[in-house]
């Protein structure tokens, strides 16, 4: 079984391609983690929020990099940090296409 870690806060950016350009390394950096299996980075200019939808393989590992996380966010000054951690329902995962 995997696990999801939903993660988002207010940003005042960057956000599009300077975003990507920007944290590209922290990218890079994501791939590394133990138990990481995708991420998928969130941004809503609008709202000045940004965040990911993390794949992990299991809860212990979304936990541990969801501490590591809000530290380092925090350390940025972003204070209000939004964070679950789901399991999946890899069944109906299937049955809609989900990227499990």
């Amino acid at each position: 079984m995997a696990y999801i870690l939903q993660v988002d806060f207010r940003m005042q950016g960057p956000f599009g391609d300077e975003m990507a350009q920007t944290f590209s390394g922290l990218a890079e950096s994501i791939n590394k983690e133990e138990g990481f299996l995708w991420k998928i980075w969130t941004e809503n200019q609008e709202t000045s929020e940004a965040g990911g939808i993390y794949c992990f393989q299991t809860k212990e590992n979304a936990a541990n990099y969801l501490e590591m996380h809000s530290n380092r966010i925090e350390n940025l000054g972003i204070n209000e940090i939004n964070a679950k951690i789901f399991s999946i329902n890899s069944k109906l995962t299937k049955i809609t296409k989900g990227l499990y």
